[in-house]
C-alpha cells in the first residue's frame, strides 16, 4: 500500500468518483501550481468501494462551481498546521455561467461569440441536466467545451 503523509497546510478534494480525479485535474487546472499537487486513484473506501483523491499542499482558488459541475459528491477538505478547519460538500450549482456552451447550434450564443455572462440553470438534478438561458435547451452531463475552449467532462 502507498501511504502518502499528510499535508501541513492545503486542499484535499476527497470522495471523487473513481477514475475521475484526472478530469478534475485538468478543468481545475492544477497542472499550473508550482507547490506539490498529488492525484490518487482507486483508493479504497468503505462508503463507495473505491474513491479518488487530490491534495493540494498550497492555497488554491478553486472554481467551486466548475468542482460541482463535474464531480457533485465530492468533499473539500481546508488544512491549517495539518488539521482540518472547513468541510464543505459539494453540490450541483443551481446555476453556472460563462462555462458550458449551448449544444444547439442555432443559440444565439452560439453565432454571437460575445454574449458575456452565458447561464444554465438546473433543470433536472437526478438526470444532470441544465437548461440554456436563451433557447432552453436541455444539455445532459457529457463533454463539452466551455467559453474558455477548455474542455469539461461531467459525471
Amino acid at each position: 500500500m502507498i501511504n502518502v503523509s499528510k499535508i501541513k497546510k492545503g486542499i484535499v478534494l476527497d470522495h471523487i468518483e473513481a477514475g475521475r480525479a484526472h478530469v478534475l485535474y485538468k478543468a481545475l487546472e492544477l497542472d499550473k501550481v508550482t507547490d506539490p499537487v498529488v492525484l490518487m486513484q482507486n483508493i479504497f473506501s468503505t462508503s463507495m468501494g473505491k474513491k479518488d483523491l487530490i491534495k493540494i499542499e498550497t492555497d488554491y482558488d478553486l472554481d467551486f462551481k466548475v468542482l460541482g459541475l463535474i464531480a457533485p459528491h465530492t468533499t473539500v477538505n481546508f488544512i491549517e498546521d495539518g488539521e482540518r478547519v472547513k468541510k464543505i460538500r459539494m453540490e450541483m450549482p443551481e446555476l453556472v455561467e460563462d462555462v458550458l456552451t449551448c449544444k444547439n447550434p442555432r443559440c444565439i450564443t452560439n453565432s454571437e461569440r460575445e454574449i458575456p455572462g452565458h447561464k444554465f440553470f438546473l433543470y433536472d438534478r437526478d438526470k444532470k441536466e441544465y437548461k440554456c438561458e436563451y433557447c432552453d435547451t436541455v444539455t445532459t452531463y457529457g463533454e463539452w467545451y466551455g467559453k474558455d475552449n477548455r474542455k469539461y467532462w461531467c459525471m
